[in-house]
């Protein structure tokens, strides 16, 4: 590494960096650098430009597009410049944007908000309304000829309709991003992991890798195979089915024009509006905004809600809307003064796995999970990330010691994707799964013949066990009990407050006292609860009356959670009818099944978990449901959503008036959802109910359901918005 005061010897070892890592993603599809990796490099760069002018020349990698096209294709001249976005890390930055383009004009202009895909950017060109060349960006002048792919490329058309209130020019270069939908990037990287490669980092790659693909020469090569007779065609017709399918997977989303001829639109917006109108995919979540604050607003819910869209994002692109102004703006060398892309915080990381060990869960599975060096992702600071089971470990092909690729999304749990192989220096080691448990030293096993996951059969006293199962009463999906964290379960069976989860609900004050976590000292020798236990006592009397739903939950079932829970509270009505119930009778139930039915006749059928149940009638705890009695069930059949704040209502009684009537709720939207009820603050079930066309109610409408049922209902469903 360079001196830090040898600024000409760090310029140039960015320098390389940089470019050695454009190569791998332009050129390659293979990165070895994470994206916010090469961000830092490349603002490093920037501000050391900035500092040194004299450093600055006309092949640093701050004057130009990134990539080149490769000698794979044949080049491609764009017919206008494929340019690059300045980019912003934060507000600050992005209100800077906004303020240098105030000065300029004298008013700030409307803008427009659209995702910035993880994709290919790419150049089409359409000739009197028929598809002429599908590029690559290369090195924004000239990219690589992928025309041949285009055909086998549904998302793409190959000749423009003339409804798009312009007709149809006779010449028209659109820009666009080509990208997978998560789903089938989910789906190919556990094919690259089965294959023992490294996963794509991201879905960009994933796509550049599809869509730069010789499909051509692979066709030729096939059909001399099969002029010689060779025994390679199968395989050969295999690898070209399983590329001509990721290249149908492939999607695209139109965000500008290039050359235009004809009467050109006056805003960006309008474009759009045209292109769509040719039968071009444009993203109707793009909205045009006056000021800095609509901007922000749209960041910000794209921020929350960046997991809803059904391909992934790295950030939002903001453009002045009116053409007239871009041009007035102009560019720089590499990137137009009139854009600015928002970076959200980088989802996927690299970092070293610095050892596996393992986890004792409430049922008993021993799960694998990573120690890391810690890294920023998502916004958080992660150290630790799962790894399922040992197959898992093994399908990811990780090895202790390597530098891996790290995915948080959102509120997710941190998952390793996969190895970097290239960076492997052969002092890495595989994981070996331990035989006995790290807890209580028992010997492990499969419960079942055939089951992936090893467990600790000591479920009763595993002390990892009874600590997780004990957390897991209070959890929000339980009975929601405060003041139950993980350090306080630790303490009532540490300290001898509490033998299992069955003594929890029953807990008193005398017996809190004796504990030293949930006690301070009041002088002279004397000790008082804590405000903490206090708090706890009081939500331990409401966790008592919980809806049945809940205490099913917080028993700890195997594969039961709320949803199977709610249906058998639904069904029996009783915690007595549920434990007599057969097998039979259980798989009947609409939301169980056999699987689920099974595990319920297995729990009871175990002694203790029995003493569970009745230490929890001891204390108190309402094991049967409140029913409004044997009358009319006008919701029978029915599967309604509840998101957010609903005036007048808690969740938990909105959920027992529908059951009470015989509904069903459900955690999440879908096409047969029957309504979705909203309260404050619904979050994106509210926008998935409306792109899915359901009934929505506010607290009136829902009033009119349970009154009146689900033909008035739906007469005072609300509009959209």
């Amino acid at each position: 590494m360079a001196r830090p005061e040898d600024p000409a010897a760090r310029w140039r070892e960015l320098v390389e960096v940089v470019e050695d890592a454009r190569s791998r993603y332009y050129l390659h599809d293979a990165p070895t650098l994470s994206d916010a990796e090469y961000d830092e490099l490349y603002r490093e760069l920037e501000a050391l430009e900035a500092a040194h002018p004299e450093l600055v020349s006309a092949d640093s990698p701050t004057q130009s597009v990134g990539g080149a096209a490769s000698t794979m294709f044949a080049p491609v001249e764009h017919l206008a410049r494929m340019l690059s976005l300045d980019n912003a890390f934060s507000d600050d930055e992005l209100a800077a944007w906004s303020a240098r383009v105030e000065r300029e004009l004298g008013d700030l202009p409307e803008l427009l908000c659209e995702l910035k895909v993880d994709g290919l950017a790419v150049d089409l060109v359409y000739e009197r309304g028929r598809l002429r060349s599908l590029a690559t960006r290369g090195d924004g002048r000239v990219g690589e000829d992928v025309t041949f792919n285009a055909q086998f490329m549904p998302a793409i058309p190959a000749a423009l309709t003339g409804d798009g209130g312009h007709p149809v020019p006779s010449l028209v270069e659109v820009r666009g991003e080509v990208y997978f939908p998560t789903a089938e990037f989910d789906e190919l990287n556990a094919q690259m992991l089965e294959a023992g490669r490294s996963p794509f980092a991201n879905a960009r790659n994933a796509g550049a890798g599809t869509l730069r693909q010789r499909i051509d020469s692979r066709q030729a090569d096939l059909e001399a195979m099969r002029a010689k007779g060779s025994s390679t065609v199968a395989r050969l017709e295999s690898e070209l089915d399983l590329a001509l399918q990721r290249l149908a997977s492939l999607r695209l989303v139109v965000h500008g024009v290039g050359v235009w001829e004809g009467h050109e639109p006056a805003r960006q917006s309008e474009a759009y509006t045209a292109l769509a109108g040719w039968g071009l995919p444009v993203s109707d979540r793009a909205r045009v905004v006056a000021n800095l604050a609509g901007v922000q607003q749209f960041v910000a819910f794209y921020g929350e809600h960046r997991h809803d869209v059904e391909h992934e994002i790295d950030g939002v692109v903001v453009k002045v809307d009116e053409l007239a102004i871009q041009g007035r703006l102009g560019s720089t060398s590499r990137a137009p003064r009139w854009a600015i892309a928002y970076k959200y915080p980088p989802e996927v990381v690299r970092t070293r796995l610095l050892d596996i060990e393992v986890n004792v869960g409430r049922t008993g599975r021993v799960t694998p999970f990573a120690v890391m060096e810690p890294v920023v992702v998502a916004g958080s600071t992660v150290s630790m990330a799962t790894l399922h089971n040992q197959d898992e470990v093994l399908r990811k092909g990780v090895l202790i010691g390597d530098l891996v690729f790290l995915r948080k999304a959102g509120d997710v749990i941190p998952e390793v994707l996969g190895p970097v192989v290239e960076e492997r220096t052969g002092a890495e080691r595989a994981f070996v799964m331990p035989t006995h448990c790290p807890s209580c030293r028992t010997e492990l096993a499969p419960a079942k013949e055939g089951d992936v996951d090893i467990r600790c059969p000591n479920t009763r006293s595993c002390p990892s066990q009874l600590r997780e199962r004990v957390f897991h009463v209070a959890s929000r999906g339980a009975l929601d009990i405060e003041g139950l964290g993980f350090k306080a379960a630790m303490a009532l069976l540490d300290e001898g407050i509490a033998g299992d989860e069955g003594d929890v609900l029953g807990l008193t004050a005398e017996e809190l006292l004796r504990s030293r976590f949930f006690t301070r000292d009041a002088g002279g020798g004397d000790r008082v609860l804590t405000a903490n236990a206090e708090k706890l006592l009081a939500e331990l009397a409401t966790a008592r009356s919980r809806p049945l739903w809940r205490v099913i939950v917080a028993l700890s079932i195997r594969h039961v959670g709320p949803t199977a829970a709610q249906a058998l509270a639904r069904e029996f009505g009783d915690l007595d009818r549920v434990a007599a119930a057969t097998t039979e009778e259980l798989a009947a139930v609409d939301g169980v099944g056999p699987t689920i039915a099974e595990a319920v006749r297995d729990w009871f059928g175990v002694d203790w978990h029995r003493e569970v149940v009745e230490k929890w009638r001891a204390a108190g705890v309402r094991l049967a449901e409140e029913r409004a009695g044997t009358g009319p069930r006008p919701l029978d059949g029915l599967t309604v959503v509840i998101t957010g704040t609903v005036e007048g209502w808690s969740r938990d009684g909105a959920t027992a008036a529908v059951q009470e009537r015989g509904g069903k709720v459900s955690g999440s939207v879908s096409k047969k959802t029957d309504f979705v009820v909203v309260g404050d603050n619904p979050g994106s079930k509210y926008d998935k109910a409306v792109s899915l066309e359901r009934p929505i109610l506010d607290a009136a409408g829902f009033a009119v359901l349970l009154a009146e049922g689900p033909d008035a209902a739906r007469e005072a469903a609300l509009a959209p918005g």
